[in-house]
């Protein structure tokens, strides 16, 4: 398993790697969101911490997300229903943070937040077609085609034996890495264009579908 957009990678129970945001780092983030006035959550392996008024002002963008993805009445879907486990009044000065999502009020949000934390890797995220809803802030300098290295290496496996299949820009590294790069028809325009195959939707089959097309597995064993 890997998590954290690369900086987490967990093999049969036994953690491989394991790079957090520093304390120091993360107490800047929360600082500088709630100045700003942006909602967020922590990402951490003990659980997602939410900032005070998350679940009211995530609401409408979490409708508007589930939307993107092509959800059934996604105007019904709510932050509790996206996020069940969500943690309100914890700990926000952690030293166990993956990554940081927090709600744009902007576009200029996540470009400003690339000027205050250089060193931290910024992105945003928003469902299909790339249009930015959330923020995000991780670990510099890590990606999941790197956190493939490292599992690969630790298995003894082949580059010539990967498949990776993404439909976001974060998966676009992972794709080139791999010996095989496959987009989701829900991907933006960008990872569709360098992927190896663009099959369907996920909700659509899409995995299957590009499994049995590279043979991973026949169609008579579905």
């Amino acid at each position: 398993m890997i998590g954290g957009n690369g900086s987490y990678v967990e093999h049969q129970g036994q953690v491989i790697m394991h790079q957090l945001i520093t304390k120091e780092q993360c107490r800047h983030i929360v600082d500088w969101l709630k100045e700003r006035h942006l909602e967020f959550y922590l990402e951490s392996n003990s659980g997602l911490f939410a900032s005070e008024n998350f679940e009211e002002k995530g609401n409408p963008v979490i409708k508007e997300y589930c939307k993107r993805k092509g959800k059934n009445h996604a105007e019904q879907f709510t932050v509790r229903d996206v996020f069940p486990e969500m943690i309100y009044g914890g700990e926000l000065y952690r030293d166990d943070v993956n990554k940081v999502s927090f709600i744009l009020n902007s576009y200029q949000d996540h470009l400003d937040s690339i000027q205050e934390f250089p060193d931290l890797k910024a992105g945003t995220w928003g469902g299909k077609g790339e249009i930015a809803l959330f923020g995000d802030l991780g670990v510099k300098d890590i990606t999941k085609a790197h956190a493939i290295d490292v599992l690969l290496n630790h298995l003894g496996a082949k580059i010539e034996d990967t498949f990776a299949f993404g439909d976001a820009k974060v998966d676009i590294p992972m794709l080139e890495y791999c010996h095989v790069g496959v987009a989701m028809k829900s991907g933006g325009d960008e990872i569709k264009a360098m992927a190896d195959y663009v099959t369907d939707d996920v909700d659509q089959d899409g995995l299957y579908k590009a499994f049995v097309h590279f043979g991973i597995i026949n169609e008579k064993d579905s």
